[in-house]
């Protein structure tokens, strides 16, 4: 049976059939061709690129442009799985006309499916703007990356009652205003599973446990080549930044002990151009 592109009404089929949903980020060309290949549903364009591909010390200093330039590229290699792409800080913070500009170029030049934007109730109305314009929103509460500052750091949040209540009605506003999933972020379990339950909507958990409609990761860490820590919520599925390393060794030795090009890996002249040049010089 040949593939065909996800649409928002297989997203939420897949959650009233109960069917896990697999998304994954996806900053370029080569890895979006290959995580569309493995069938995952969803990719992210993360505002994470500005740590893993950048080397920022946060998300913070990501913009559009840098939103735009590997929404592009993941458009490129992706065929079938849902693109959504987040919207960088202050692309939707100072006013909704500023959120429904920004969100329309993520879609009309990043390609980009749906956009991804941070907050609860605050932004509700904002949601809501940006989906009556037809511009698809994915939620994203719990541990918010562009508000660390705020909330001290990358910390677990909603443990107490107060913030699981928070971090529940967050959901619940996002839902209301509009948003067809939700991604919830660094939160026990347990309240990953409430949020699933409760919310008609796809709830998509990244360190939220296993209850949740589907899980996300980043590439980067699920692949080992990030190393600057390793999340609680992550595994590992392989660690290619020592195979990376160890090639990018060998290759520095060969061509030092001058065995790298072997005369498999050289052009020849032909005879004739060879015996014509050796009679020029």
């Amino acid at each position: 049976m040949s593939r065909k592109p996800i649409t928002l009404m297989d997203l939420q089929k897949a959650k009233d059939e109960g069917r896990k949903l697999l998304m994954l980020t996806a900053y370029d060309y080569p890895t979006s061709h290959v995580a569309d290949e493995a069938g995952m549903d969803m990719l992210l364009v993360g505002d994470s690129l500005g740590m893993v591909v950048m080397g920022l010390e946060s998300t913070i200093g990501v913009t559009m442009q840098d939103m735009l330039h590997h929404a592009k590229a993941v458009r490129r290699g992706c065929q079938y799985a849902h693109i959504t792409v987040d919207m960088p800080f202050l692309s939707y913070h100072t006013s909704i006309r500023d959120a429904v500009y920004n969100a329309g170029l993520l879609m009309k030049e990043g390609g980009a499916d749906s956009v991804k934007l941070e907050g609860g109730a605050d932004f509700a109305p904002t949601i809501e703007a940006i989906v009556k314009c037809g511009i698809p929103v994915v939620g994203h509460v719990g541990l918010t990356p562009q508000t660390t500052s705020a909330l001290s750091g990358f910390r677990a949040q909603g443990r107490d009652e107060a913030g699981a209540l928070k971090i529940l009605d967050d959901a619940l506003a996002v839902e209301a205003a509009g948003a067809f999933a939700l991604v919830v972020e660094a939160v026990p379990h347990e309240l990953g599973k409430m949020l699933s339950d409760r919310l008609r909507i796809p709830v998509i958990g990244i360190g939220a446990g296993p209850n949740t409609d589907g899980q996300v990761l980043v590439v980067n860490d699920l692949l080992g080549l990030f190393d600057r820590f390793v999340p609680k919520f992550v595994k590992q599925y392989a660690k290619l930044r020592p195979v990376i390393l160890e090639a990018l060794l060998a290759y520095k030795k060969e061509v030092q002990e001058m065995t790298f090009p072997a005369p498999e890996h050289c052009f020849n002249l032909t005879k004739e151009a060879k015996e014509a040049l050796q009679d020029l010089l």
